[in-house]
Order: structure tokens, then sequence, then C-alpha cells
């Protein structure tokens, strides 16, 4: 563990920084020797107090996976985050007003599961566990400093890791497909903020096949002595940049055949 860093301690820093709506500073900066290891514990001790008070967990979200986000960031891996209950925002719905920070929107396709997943799991494996995909947004939030405004540094994946990979809401989309009846490669989205067209975007931005995400995942979380259960939501990993959402802004996400998602920030 990197030294002076205390996981329980930086938890409490971001549930304060969450609920009182004020970004704490970067961990990487404090903690320069923090690694991947280091923030999944910061952010297990962080879910884990937020389900002490009552809270439940609802499934994973895949952050990360393209390239060009991955880039950025000078890693060759995803991350992952834990989605809980109350993070759930419904289709056509609105978020009230002050309840984020920074929030921002991805579009990505949501996998709801009917059989446990864990370890070193196939394409196959993770299709026959999956009782249907939808499409989805992601609401990202971030209680930890973008960049820090004395020395210009920005954000790293430790950061986000540990600010439980920025997670902040999930939307589904009410259309309900079988998993292995069309190439989810193929699947894209229009995500329009206010009516305008801010991005475009395919499933094979994830990882080429967003399934290999929830592969990716099973296998990761099983080195964390987790495992996707049954009954869980998994999102994907997003196919385009996130949006910027404004109070008073309008989300529309047209994947076409495969179905729409909106919400809107009050």
């Amino acid at each position: 563990m990197s030294r002076g860093l205390d996981p329980v301690a930086a938890a409490h820093t971001l549930l304060r920084a969450e609920r009182t709506r004020t970004q704490m500073g970067l961990l990487s900066l404090a903690h320069p020797g923090m690694g991947m290891d280091d923030a999944y514990r910061v952010q297990k001790a962080l879910v884990d107090l937020k389900l002490a008070e009552g809270r439940r967990q609802i499934g994973w979200k895949i952050g990360l996976t393209s390239r060009a986000m991955q880039d950025a960031l000078g890693i060759d891996i995803p991350d992952s985050g834990v989605l809980l209950d109350d993070m759930v925002f419904e289709h056509g719905g609105e978020v009230p007003k002050g309840r984020f920070i920074q929030p921002r929107v991805e579009a990505e396709i949501a996998f709801v599961m009917k059989a446990d997943l864990a370890g070193e799991v196939s394409r196959d494996e993770v299709l026959a566990a999956t009782d249907h995909v939808c499409p989805s947004l992601e609401i990202l939030d971030t209680r930890i400093l973008r960049q820090d405004p004395a020395t210009g540094q920005a954000r790293s994946i430790v950061d986000t890791i540990s600010d439980n990979a920025a997670n902040a809401g999930l939307v589904l989309g009410p259309a309900r497909h079988a998993p292995d009846a069309l190439d989810l490669r193929w699947i894209g989205a229009i995500v329009a903020r206010d009516g305008v067209v801010e991005e475009t975007g395919l499933g094979a931005g994830v990882l080429n096949d967003p399934v290999e995400g929830i592969v990716w995942l099973a296998r990761r979380l099983a080195e964390y002595g987790e495992a996707i259960r049954a009954g869980q939501v998994v999102l994907s990993g997003s196919f385009i940049r996130p949006v910027e959402a404004p109070a008073g802004s309008r989300f529309h996400a047209d994947f076409g055949p495969f179905g729409k998602v909106s919400i809107c920030f009050a």
C-alpha cells in the first residue's frame, strides 16, 4: 500500500465531498506512490460506507474502455466501479437540481445478468449468463478535482478508481434484447443534448466488442475476491466521449432499432 494512505480516511473525505458538493484534492498528488490496488482499496472502503448506511449494490460499471480515454490517462486497461440502488433514474425522468457536482453523460450498452460470472470466463459464457441487453445512459460525476489548481496536475487513473470510477447514475432504456440476437459491435447511438447532436458512436469502441468488457470484468473481479451476480446490471463501457450536463439540459440517445433512452437535469 502507498505510504501514508489510509483508504478509510480517503473514503470518508470522498463521501463528504459528494454530500457537500465540494470537490476534494487529488489523491494522486497527496500520495505520489499510489497504485491501482491502492485505489481499489479506497473504492471498496467508500462503497462499504454506503452499504453500511443502507445502500444496496445492484451491479458494476466498466470505464475507460476506449483507446482514446486510455491514452489520455496513460493506461492500457479499463477500470471498474460499483452501481448502487440510489444511482438509478427512470427513462424520461429528471435528475434533481444540485444532485451532482459536475455531471456528464455517456451512452452504453447495459447487460442484465441471469447467472453468476466469476474468474476466467469466455465470450460464450458471458452471453449464456446474460438475461438481456438494453440501451443505457451513464451519469458521471467528479468528487475529486479534474485538475489541481496550483500545480496543473490532472486527475489520474488512481483518482478515478478511488472515486468509484466517477460513478453517479444510470438510466436504462425500456427496450430489451437477447444478447446473442445482434452483433453488439454494430450497435450505435446518436446522442443529443437539448436537441443538438453532440456525439455518435458504435459498440465496437468498447474493447472492439462490449461482450469482451464483461469478460474483462469477471476476470478482474476474481482478483479481488468478487464476482458478477445474477440479477445485477453491468454497464459495459461508453462508446462516446463524456458530454457535459449542465442544469436544465435534456439528453436523448437514439440507438436506432436497439431502442432509445433519455434523461433531463433540473
